[in-house]
This record gives C-alpha cells, sequence and structure tokens, in this order.
C-alpha cells in the first residue's frame, strides 16, 4: 500500500499520520516536499519564498518529486509506504499552469508511480479561517484563504482526472472520527 494523506495546510495531516505512525510501526513514513536530503533544500527554498516565479516553484517541487520517488518510494514498492502529500499537492499548488501540463510533468517526474491510496482531508472556509488565525503562516499560507481553498478544489480535480482511489474526509469531524475513516478506507469499507 501506498497511502496519501493530503489537504491544504492546518487540515489536520500531522495529526493522522502520527495516529498512522502508531498503527503501522512497520511502515515507511515519508513526505513531499522534503522526504530526501535534496528535498529539504528544495522544500526550504520554496515555502521561503525564494522562487519568484510560480513555474520556477513548480520546477522546485517537480525536483524534489522525482528525487523523492528515486530514493525512497521506489525501494520500497514491496512495504507499506505511508506519506504526508505527494504528486496530488505538486499538481495542485500548480494552479497557475495548465492542469494536463503539470499532470504531464507530474508523470514524468514519478516515472508513473502513483498512490494506491488518498486521503483527503477537506476545510470548508470558516474552519480554514479559524485555523490560520492561530498559527504563524508559511509563504504558501500568506497567499490567502482563497488561494488554499482554490488549491483544495484543485486537488479534488487531479484525483478525479487521475481516476485514483480516494476518499474525502470533513477535516471539521473529531481526530477520532476522522482515523475511523482512514481506518474503513484502508480496510476497503468506505
Amino acid at each position: 500500500m501506498y497511502l496519501v494523506i493530503e489537504g491544504i495546510d492546518t487540515a489536520g495531516k500531522s495529526t493522522q499520520l502520527d495516529i498512522l505512525n502508531k498503527k503501522f510501526p512497520q511502515a515507511v513514513f515519508t513526505k513531499e516536499p522534503g522526504g530526501t536530503a535534496l528535498g529539504i533544500k528544495l522544500r526550504e527554498m520554496a515555502l521561503s519564498g525564494e522562487a519568484k516565479s510560480k513555474t520556477a516553484e513548480m520546477f522546485l517541487f517537480l525536483a524534489d518529486r522525482a528525487e523523492h520517488i528515486e530514493e525512497i518510494i521506489k525501494p520500497n514498492l514491496g512495504n507499506t509506504i505511508i506519506s504526508d502529500r505527494s504528486v496530488i499537492s505538486g499538481i495542485s499548488y500548480a494552479k497557475d499552469l495548465d492542469l494536463k501540463t503539470v499532470i504531464d510533468l507530474n508523470i514524468i517526474a514519478t516515472s508513473n508511480i502513483m498512490p494506491s491510496h488518498i486521503v483527503l482531508l477537506e476545510l470548508s472556509k470558516e474552519e480554514l479561517i479559524s485555523r490560520l488565525a492561530a498559527k504563524e503562516n508559511d509563504a504558501i499560507e500568506k497567499r490567502g484563504i482563497d488561494y488554499l481553498l482554490e488549491i483544495q478544489n484543485r486537488m479534488k480535480d487531479t484525483i478525479e482526472k487521475l481516476n485514483l482511489n480516494h476518499i474525502y474526509i470533513d477535516a471539521s469531524l473529531s481526530i477520532k472520527e476522522i482515523e475511523n475513516k482512514i481506518e474503513g478506507f484502508i480496510n476497503g469499507k468506505s
């Protein structure tokens, strides 16, 4: 299983990944961007706003993704892999570029290796406003509420265009309810 937890910032990915880490201690846990030594550098460049053009930012993330697939995913395809973000985020955050072009570039970067299970934690506008107000925001979060909601919608479009196995979960549910829905999805019960 190659499971990814997706969602815009503050959706609760980290909380659910911590729970999965306890349930699947033998699994390979990783993240995009930043799951490799090169990825850590690329992630810092992207999140600090170093790339001034959206195209340059996308290529930083594509470089990270290609390295991640080569170093982490391919060697562990026989194991359970659980990732914080994936190709879905990469395609979605490159929202100023044509969706088909971005998908094609990401298929190259991933060697067409896609997640087997995608969990998308969805936030309402009101919940997102509340959660962002409670934290310090990075360069991407500072782009605003409407920007992040547009990314969330593009995540759904991307998942459906790629026809990937997925579940959408309301991120305002309790931690336990979300955990149960993810478990049901993993076990083929949702």
